[in-house]
């Protein structure tokens, strides 16, 4: 995947587990999980705007471009 997801290093930054996080946006553990894993293929823009603002955080600081260009058919 071209996008990475550093949402982990987030959480530990700011001493916050998934769990609470969830809580707070409204989304499940497991897509969370999904989330975290890099596996996702998209997330909505609300989603985003929610999560940066309770981790207090850019989008930026969470998503990052590898610099490579993903292929529609890579799994």
């Amino acid at each position: 995947m071209a996008i990475r997801v550093h949402l982990e290093d987030m959480l530990k930054k700011r001493n916050m587990t998934s769990k609470e996080l969830c809580g707070l946006i409204g989304i499940t553990e497991a897509n969370l999980s999904i989330l975290r894993s890099g596996k996702a293929k998209g997330i909505r823009f609300g989603t985003i705007n929610k999560i940066c603002y309770h981790l207090q955080c850019d989008i930026g600081d969470i998503l990052k471009f590898d610099g490579n260009l993903e292929e529609d058919n890579e799994e």
